[in-house]
């Protein structure tokens, strides 16, 4: 039952996804400003499409009132996909050689994904920085992954030193969101049930680097039981 869950999954989203592939190409030729609105259509498929194999969203706790940095836990390709039709026309830290995929790397640009580049030292860090600020001052919920790389459920990853130098330069709260979808979001064969998103109290900015670094851990691992 799930494998056929599965397939019907797939075949949706898929067939979706290349439909609104399309019409995000059309769009940022035409009507750039359309592009946000799609790309939130496109999420919200996906979330009809999960109801094929069994799996419903629960959300819990608040989202910021201001601009804030969302620290998010990453245990599934679940929430990359799921972002804009959570956040408000979320901007996300990316890595920089997602940006050379044809095709994806324009989109993200066009609208709005900041690219990692964690070799190119200080000077590409203070763009980065300037960018990300100008997202924030516009209203936009920016969105990290500080552990950098999923993670299974029931173990703790490491958080990249990255996130505590971006969180002292941004100067903005961080919302730690805690979620559980590596029992259900798996790779091949979904698996039907409950995925949890817990938005945890915001964290206040300039606290030190080690506190931070514990306060979201501990945060974004609360429905994690390793």
């Amino acid at each position: 039952m799930n494998l056929l869950r599965s397939l019907l999954f797939y075949a949706a989203f898929y067939a979706g996804s290349a439909a609104f592939v399309l019409l995000a190409i059309a769009t940022m030729t035409l009507v750039p400003a359309w592009l946000p609105g799609i790309v939130r259509g496109w999420s919200r498929w996906h979330r009809l499409c999960l109801r094929l194999a069994g799996i419903r969203l629960r959300e819990l706790g608040e989202r910021a009132a201001g601009p804030a940095l969302y620290a998010f836990r990453h245990e599934s390709f679940f929430e990359a996909i799921d972002l804009p039709a959570l956040l408000d026309r979320p901007v996300v830290f990316a890595k920089a050689e997602l940006f050379t995929i044809p095709g994806w790397g324009r989109a993200a640009r066009a609208y709005g994904t900041v690219p990692v580049a964690r070799e190119e030292g200080a000077k590409a860090l203070r763009a980065m920085v300037a960018e990300a600020r100008s997202f924030a001052r516009s209203g936009r919920p920016l969105v990290i992954f500080p552990e950098g790389t999923r993670i299974k459920h029931g173990e703790r990853g490491a958080l990249q030193s990255g996130f505590a130098g971006l969180y002292k330069l941004l100067g903005l709260p961080v919302v730690p969101v805690a979620v559980d979808s590596g029992p259900f979001y798996q790779r091949r064969i979904k698996r039907p049930g409950t995925i949890t998103l817990l938005f945890g109290a915001p964290i206040e900015p300039g606290l030190p680097r080690a506190e931070i670094e514990a306060r979201v851990t501990e945060a974004i691992n609360a429905l994690n039981p390793g």
